[in-house]
């Protein structure tokens, strides 16, 4: 049965890497009505799965040759559809400016990414991912991830300990982190400019 499993997993890698994708498309729009009723740890627990599945679907598709186009594409929306509507519900809820604004600067730098894609699209260009040392779009990205996840933590908990140090470091380290994703976005945005420049320079 293991064994059938196994070997029905392996054909079907491709089907179940996207699929875990899609998962993370529609848990970022149940966060919505989630928020709605202030279910926070339906919430959290949903963001900590729609999150882990971003590093598992990334594993498979390498480790099984399973990546396709459409699960790129998927990929891309799925990450920024779960880290926008999530970091929006925590700036709605927490209504503090140390949140707000890296939230609506972050949303305008994925805006102004998109952007560039797509009008490279329509001259038939595509945008490649800068050549950093580090991979900054991913540091970005799990970083986020990570510094929602645990704002969403302080948020479960804050109710039955209200005074807690722990949970105030916990907090603190949540918000230094989106600050730290937003530096990392930043400067992912600027190297993406560049190559976006590059390629402009081309049609001339």
């Amino acid at each position: 049965m293991i064994n059938k499993l196994s070997t029905w997993c392996k054909k079907n890698m491709k089907l179940i890497v996207n699929s875990l994708t899609g998962f993370r498309i529609v848990a970022a729009f149940l966060l919505i009505p989630l928020l709605a009723y202030q279910k926070f740890w339906l919430i959290f627990i949903l963001f900590t799965l729609a999150a882990a599945s971003d590093f598992f679907d990334g594993f498979l598709a390498k480790k099984y040759n399973a990546v396709t186009k459409l699960g790129g594409v998927l990929d891309h929306i799925g990450d920024k559809l779960l880290i926008t509507i999530a970091s929006l519900v925590l700036a709605m809820f927490l209504q503090l400016w140390i949140i707000f604004i890296p939230v609506i600067l972050m949303i305008c730098r994925n805006l102004y990414v998109s952007g560039m894609r797509e009008f490279l699209g329509t001259q038939k260009m595509e945008m490649p991912v800068p050549a950093f040392r580090f991979s900054w779009p991913k540091i970005a990205t799990v970083l986020q991830m990570a510094s929602i996840g645990l704002l969403f933590f302080v948020i479960c908990l804050l109710p039955y300990a209200p005074t807690s140090k722990i949970l105030y470091y916990v907090l603190m380290s949540g918000i230094v982190g989106i600050w730290l994703a937003l530096g990392a976005s930043l400067w992912s945005a600027w190297g993406y400019t560049r190559e976006f420049w590059t390629k402009i320079k081309k049609l001339k």
